[in-house]
């Protein structure tokens, strides 16, 4: 946790976030692209985050997303919350449809395989993302969706 960690989390739990979610990963990715990695939004708040890059399903060119991610059991916890948003992240479709992904964390490329958790296994992992981002039971009030949960493991 970092100094900004708590303005981040105040601000993350405002309802308005969703609609900002568009121009808060259209100034991350150019942030993260202008100094070559080494500066991110979330990284700024303190937390940790991962570059995530995955085919689209239908058009099958690679995109990149800035997420928070949850360093876990050798691997990352990602979650589908778009803030809540009703309708989920096109990235979590596309990971669906993919073998492996590409990520980039600490600056570090990674090949990654993944599975989606369910159960008392994603319940355990919810509970440790919320110690790192407490507003995903916010999210979950905010929204009639459930909010998948991923598990990238380096391949």
């Amino acid at each position: 946790m970092g100094l900004l960690t708590p303005i981040a989390i105040k601000l993350g739990s405002y309802s308005w976030m969703p609609g900002l979610l568009p121009q808060i990963t259209w100034t991350d990715k150019h942030l993260q692209r202008l100094t070559r990695g080494r500066v991110s939004m979330v990284g700024i708040a303190g937390l940790p985050s991962l570059l995530l890059t995955v085919k689209g399903r239908k058009s099958g060119i690679p995109r990149t997303t800035p997420l928070l991610c949850v360093p876990w059991q050798g691997g990352w916890l990602i979650a589908g919350s778009s803030f809540g948003a009703p309708k989920p992240p096109i990235w979590s479709a596309n990971l669906r449809a993919a073998e492996t992904v590409e990520i980039v964390y600490n600056r570090r490329p990674y090949t990654c395989r993944w599975r989606e958790l369910t159960g008392e296994e994603k319940d355990r992992a919810w509970a440790h993302m919320r110690t790192v981002w407490p507003n995903y039971d916010k999210y979950t009030e905010w929204t009639d969706r459930v909010i998948p949960v991923f598990l990238l493991t380096p391949a």
